[in-house]
């Protein structure tokens, strides 16, 4: 076995702990540690994400998102000041009446749901198994708040409207999450998702967009921010997925709506104090990486379309993007690899060559079957389609590695 492979294969095997074993979590953890140091150190990244940063960069960045405003007037206090700036600036921009804000999504969506469901007099929410709620929460709507989620469809893509009109029971309210993260990052074209919510309405139920994404999809549909907010009865929106804030969501709608969902907002306890920095580096999200958007949707599909061809010339002999355009500016790819190979891989090649094609983690999806997400950010936008080729050509020589590697460990356990 080769200096190089058998390297690979007792990084992955034994997490860097030497000759000791190691259980999975430990494995795990190593692995996670060596993936999120390589990519801090890499020179070149797709993606530069904000949280992943030192909590010296994050002060900064609170400090130059702070220069545009008056920092003599009085801080917020349980949601004034500078949050009801933000409030403000939200419902303007989503074409609603007034906005709330929350230090979680989780807890938006609940408070809207739940807000919903008293008013309609249905506690169920149609919504699809792949959305945030079902996957990500641990079963909030249920547990916490007494909403019983029902299933659309369980194909991994946004529903019909057909679906939604012939679905055999009554439900207070439809949930969209635009795009559906865990099926690709999918959206529906305008007109599906116009038909989807003209169904919903001719069963009398209320349509709120789970719209942690929402901002880097009107260039999918072409529509702006408030025209396709106007779809729907209520929206929530993230300021850190795509906006890079410190965290922070909020709920925009009718002002009765919002009203009484301040009112839940506090006692589930998401009245806070203080808010300044999240609210602060919201608005500087808003200010400079929500025009930015339309330029990562865009180079999204250059990426994709490098990648295809570079596996392609590499003798790969499969791989998918998905979405094969992307309809944001972050999308999977999936290989025919085990999960151990392609992440050992990926971060061996942020390593060694200060290049991070791939910084995020893997999934297994069956075996010798993994997947990933690539996101696309300002980064990426000084990456040409060649820069990717060539990164994808020096990738797949660390994945042939790393199989071989893995094939003359197996080899030699077997001979044993």
């Amino acid at each position: 076995m080769s200096d190089t492979a058998e390297q690979g294969v007792d990084q992955a095997e034994q997490g860097e702990r030497g000759a000791e074993p190691a259980t999975d979590e430990e494995r795990d953890l190593a692995r996670r540690e060596r993936r999120l140091s390589a990519n801090r150190n890499a020179e070149r990244a797709l993606a530069r994400l904000g949280f992943l940063g030192t909590l010296r960069e994050r002060l900064a960045f609170v400090q130059e998102a702070a220069e545009p405003y008056d920092l003599d007037e009085t801080s917020d206090m349980y949601g004034g000041g500078i949050v009801e700036t933000l409030e403000k600036r939200v419902a303007e921009l989503l074409g609603k009446e007034a906005a709330a804000f929350f230090p979680t999504g989780t807890m938006a969506q609940q408070v809207a749901v739940r807000c919903w469901a008293g008013r309609t007099g249905n506690p169920t929410v149609a919504l699809h198994p792949l959305a945030h709620p079902e996957v990500h929460e641990r079963d909030a709507f249920s547990q916490v708040s007494g909403l019983r989620p029902v299933h659309v469809t369980s194909e991994p893509r946004q529903p019909t409207a057909d679906e939604v009109r012939d679905f055999p029971e009554p439900f207070g309210t439809l949930m969209l999450e635009l795009p559906l993260r865990d099926a690709g990052f999918v959206l529906p074209s305008w007109e599906e998702l116009s038909a989807v919510v003209e169904a919903a309405h001719e069963r009398d139920a209320v349509v709120h967009f789970d719209g942690a994404r929402l901002w880097e999809s009107a260039t999918h549909f072409g529509r702006p921010l408030d025209e396709i907010a106007d779809l729907a009865d209520s929206v929530y929106v993230s300021f850190y997925k795509s906006l890079d804030a410190l965290g922070g969501a909020a709920l925009a709608g009718p002002k009765t709506l919002i009203d009484e969902a301040k009112t839940w907002r506090h006692r589930y306890g998401g009245t806070i104090f203080q808010q300044f920095p999240t609210a602060l580096t919201a608005l500087a999200g808003l200010d400079r990486e929500l025009p930015r958007l339309p330029a990562y949707v865009a180079h999204a599909r250059v990426v994709a379309e490098a990648l295809r061809e570079g596996f392609a010339a590499a003798g790969v002999p499969w791989m998918r993007v998905h979405p094969e355009q992307p309809h944001t500016n972050e999308f999977q790819v999936w290989l025919p690899y085990d999960l151990d190979t392609v992440t050992e891989a990926a971060i061996r090649q942020a390593e060694e060559t200060k290049t991070s094609l791939f910084s995020n983690y893997w999934d297994a999806k069956g075996p010798g079957l993994a997947v990933t997400e690539v996101y696309v950010r300002a980064a990426a936008l000084e990456w040409t389609a060649e820069d990717v080729k060539a990164a994808v050509a020096d990738f797949v020589i660390r994945l042939k590695e790393e199989t071989a590697a893995r094939q003359e460990a197996t080899t030699a356990r077997n001979r044993r």
